[in-house]
């Protein structure tokens, strides 16, 4: 997974966007966290969907019962950069409100349904994780 995401990476970084700037029909962004135990910069390839000016992300790890690292990274120090084509935004994460989950939640699995499958995998309840601009 980890050389799936490199690639990826570059490849989005490389294109602006314009290669793996999108996957099952949703929007990708690229979402730089810094390691809760590295201090090292994390980049992680995320779908996303908008929610007024805040851009919405899941913590799904394919259904897996961990929390994906870069959400733990994010519970740690919340202040991230996300990047959308060529665009660079400063963003505060937080995770949505059980009100706010309800909500979005079915943003998710309306555009790919594998996230509502994801979520029959993993006893836990997956994270709605909102990144707000700074």
């Amino acid at each position: 997974m980890k050389a799936v995401s490199g690639t990826h990476r570059v490849l989005y970084r490389g294109s602006g966007g314009r290669i793996g700037g999108r996957i099952v029909g949703m929007p990708v962004l690229l979402l730089v966290t810094r390691g809760r135990r590295s201090g090292k910069s994390r980049t992680v390839p995320l779908l996303y969907v908008r929610d007024g000016e805040a851009v919405v992300v899941v913590a799904s790890n394919g259904g897996s019962d961990y929390v994906p690292g870069w959400c733990l990274n994010l519970r740690s120090n919340p202040d991230a950069e996300i990047e959308i084509g060529r665009g660079r935004i400063q963003v505060t994460a937080r995770e949505a409100s059980p009100g706010e989950r309800a909500r979005l939640w079915p943003e998710f699995t309306s555009r790919y349904s594998g996230y509502a499958n994801y979520a029959t995998r993993t006893v836990r309840e997956i994270p709605v994780v909102i990144l707000e601009p700074r």
